[in-house]
């Protein structure tokens, strides 16, 4: 599979990408991750006009490109499956929507700290679009609210992965329609998501006990199937213990002890009786052992 990385690339990646698009039209994967923003749009315009094949994108901390970037691989790059635009800052959410249009094979978006364009308004654009979506990062994307995320939830059910840490407007509800509507939910990221309460865990958990494997199937089996694997919620200040344990009996995947560490609740100081069954018997074990001779 044609493939270019630009780790290589320190000095005047532009021109690079200009030269060397032309010749690469069958490229399937590129990686234009930078430290020192170089890219502008010609040379995502030229990109657009030249890989038709793209479906691999990782224009991260790419701080100069416009919407006409987005215009550009809207219609240039219709088989896009991955998109990597974490950090681009001038993107606005109407050119997101624009590029939802187009590029609807899409199944892992990241829009990391693009706060002008993972807005509300962009993510019913997304579910209403991309219906493929599996995987979705909106860290610190504080626009968003229960809105868009319920429209992920009903237009996006494949979704595996969703962060929605410091999204901080988003409330109980955008969980519960989560809980309700993404079955393969494996992977949730909640942290500083203040207004989460004990209201969204159980809703995770019922949406767990009316699809909860048969008794017949193996442990192991239960441990590896659908279901949440990791969540995140650190400084989720007002959850109470009962629930978060609920949780925690419910999803077998998730564990508390630090070998293993899926469930993460740095920060919240009153969920220190929260423990998983591995990490319980591994303080049995331990207790149980006699002390040394002295």
């Amino acid at each position: 599979m044609p493939r270019i990385c630009s780790s290589w690339c320190k000095n005047n990646m532009n021109n690079l990408v200009l030269s060397l698009a032309p010749k690469f039209t069958k490229l399937e994967t590129l990686v234009l991750r930078q430290d020192k923003p170089q890219l502008e749009d010609n040379a995502i315009g030229a990109i657009a006009n030249y890989c038709h094949d793209l479906q691999n994108l990782d224009l991260s901390k790419s701080f100069k490109l416009s919407d006409h970037s987005l215009y550009a691989l809207a219609h240039g790059c219709p088989k896009l499956t991955k998109l990597n635009i974490s950090g681009c800052t001038a993107f606005s959410d109407g050119a997101l929507e624009y590029l939802t249009n187009f590029c609807q094979k899409l199944k892992i978006l990241n829009l990391c700290g693009c706060v002008k364009a993972a807005t509300d308004h962009a993510l019913q654009a997304i579910g209403r679009n991309c219906s493929q979506l599996q995987s979705l990062n909106l860290g610190w994307c504080e626009n968003v609210g229960d809105l868009g995320v319920m429209s992920l939830a009903y237009g996006c059910p494949d979704l595996r992965t969703l962060d929605l840490c410091g999204c901080v407007c988003i409330t109980d509800d955008s969980v519960i329609a989560l809980a309700y509507r993404c079955l393969h939910l494996r992977s949730l990221g909640l942290y500083y998501c203040r207004n989460i309460t004990d209201r969204a865990m159980y809703s995770l958990v019922h949406s767990r006990v009316k699809n909860k494997p048969p008794m017949w199937q193996s442990m192991k089996d239960r441990c590896n199937e659908e279901g949440l694997r990791s969540l995140n919620i650190s400084q989720c200040t007002a959850l109470t213990p009962p629930a978060v344990q609920a949780l925690c009996d419910s999803f077998p995947a998730l564990h508390t002890c630090s070998w293993r560490h899926s469930l993460v609740m740095s920060g919240c100081l009153n969920l220190t009786s929260v423990h998983c069954a591995c990490a319980v018997q591994a303080h049995r074990t331990m207790s149980s052992i006699p002390n040394p001779a002295h």
